[in-house]
């Protein structure tokens, strides 16, 4: 067996040549991923294809639960929920892996289009935590849904195809910018410069707004009312790319969190049925505070967990919660790691290195471990045993020195209903950048890891 644990060598120190092999073959099937699941309405519909693939049914269509069953739940085509039932009852607990599958971007405002000396532009909202200069400059692609005054839905995907145009935001020439280089990095560009030049030309006496809205309603069907009735998101549009010459680094946008809601795709499809039943949870609106109908602040697990219970015979509150204080969770969600360039906010003995496996984080909040689940050292122990006998490579890792970072996951969200919960993700750097950086190592570690757990007693 493989040694799991190590602060002095890499996960490719301690890996033969098939094992290399196949972090390379999963390297490709995730980037894949990536490409395709660039919003969360894309990632849940890609997950959901895949699942239906190897036999997952719509829990709402099932009359009765039996061992083996695979079922899965559609939150409003935003999040999904796969689940395996187990031999024992669902009641007895179930094994919950959670990650999600929304990513910090640039939302379209409700009334985004404007012209101004003859750019017409899309005004923005940034959502989730982003550096504002670093989305300035950069390819992007415009990706949603829009729905017409008739009440037809039109998907927007542009931006992401060889010959389609991108959408910009442009930033300051170095030679006219002396005062923005006096600001602070936060001040330098605002949240309302933020907005992505989206045409320039007229057509005889039509201004360029007037022709770029008669376009519009041409090609698609959409008039400036309709945009009321949207959701539609610039994201980044560069593909995914190996880093290096080893390729032994992915840089892609939206690693955080699809490297771990990939790697729990991957894990659920491939775990061989257990004695507990096994769910894999892919929320959305984890980057904004997981609020909405479709975040985990919501009620849609509890209601699955219910429906589960129900179609076993058990459908009462009661039952719920005492099915939650005998489940356990993998809050899987990536980490900061330790970057050589930056240093002085990491305290190196706690921080974890990139390419030396899974990350195991005890507590996450911020400061006094405010936010913070922070995990029982007897759980803790559990899944430690778990990595080591199935020859998972882990670490651990928190993120940032104890004054400097922080950061909260949907972990004890699961813990306020009784389940023994451990933050448990890849570990990265340039998290929330328009192009994150992390090692394929760890995520296949990261998809061997939640294939243990499922499969764990």
């Amino acid at each position: 067996m493989k040694e799991t644990y190590s602060r002095t060598k890499s996960v490719w120190q301690r890996m033969n040549k098939k094992e290399r092999k196949a972090v390379m073959d999963y390297g490709e099937k995730y980037k894949a991923f990536l490409d395709t699941a660039r919003t969360e309405r894309l990632a849940a519909q890609e997950i959901i294809r895949q699942a239906e693939a190897k036999g997952f049914r719509p829990l709402y269509d099932m009359k009765k639960l039996e061992p083996g069953d695979k079922v899965y739940w559609n939150q409003k085509g935003k999040s999904v929920i796969l689940a395996v039932i187990g031999k024992e009852p669902v009641h007895e607990g179930i094994k919950i892996v959670g990650s999600h599958i929304d990513s910090p971007r640039l939302d379209l405002k409700a009334n985004p289009v404007h012209e101004q000396d003859g750019i017409v532009y899309f005004r923005t909202h940034y959502y989730g935590g982003i550096k504002k200069y670093q989305w300035t400059t950069i390819p992007l692609a415009l990706i949603g849904v829009i729905y017409t005054k008739d009440g037809k839905k039109v998907d927007i995907n542009i931006g992401m195809k060889e010959d389609d145009p991108i959408f910009y935001v442009s930033d300051l020439l170095i030679h006219m910018a002396q005062d923005q280089m006096k600001k602070p990095l936060a001040e330098g560009v605002t949240g309302e410069q933020l907005q992505a030049i989206a045409w320039t030309s007229g057509d005889g006496k039509m201004k360029p707004k007037e022709a770029f809205m008669k376009m519009l309603k041409e090609t698609y069907g959409i008039e400036e009312e309709d945009f009321a009735a949207a959701e539609l998101e610039l994201v980044p549009a560069t593909k995914s790319r190996d880093v290096g010459f080893d390729r032994s680094l992915i840089a892609s946008y939206g690693q955080d969190d699809r490297v771990c809601s990939y790697a729990n795709l991957e894990a659920i499809l491939d775990a061989k049925p257990g004695v507990k039943t096994q769910a894999a949870l892919l929320t959305d609106k984890e980057e904004i505070g997981s609020y909405g109908n479709t975040g985990m602040e919501s009620s849609y697990f509890v209601k699955f967990v219910m429906k589960l219970l129900a179609l076993q015979g058990q459908g009462g509150l009661l039952d719920f919660y005492e099915t939650m204080e005998n489940s356990e969770m993998l809050s899987a969600d990536v980490n900061a790691c330790l970057d050589p360039m930056f240093p002085e906010v990491s305290e190196r003995d706690n921080a974890s290195f990139l390419g030396y496996g899974i990350n195991l984080t005890k507590y996450g909040g911020v400061r006094g471990k405010a936010g913070s689940n922070d995990a029982s050292a007897e759980f803790l122990q559990k899944v430690r045993t778990i990595f080591n006998e199935a020859g998972v490579c882990w670490q651990i890792g928190e993120l940032g020195k104890v004054d400097q970072g922080g950061g909260g996951t949907i972990a004890f969200m699961m813990a306020d209903w009784g389940a023994e919960v451990v933050d448990c993700g890849t570990a990265m750097l340039s998290m929330h950048s328009p192009y994150d950086l992390l090692s394929k190592a760890d995520a296949y570690e990261t998809y061997l890891a939640y294939k243990a757990f499922f499969e764990s007693k």
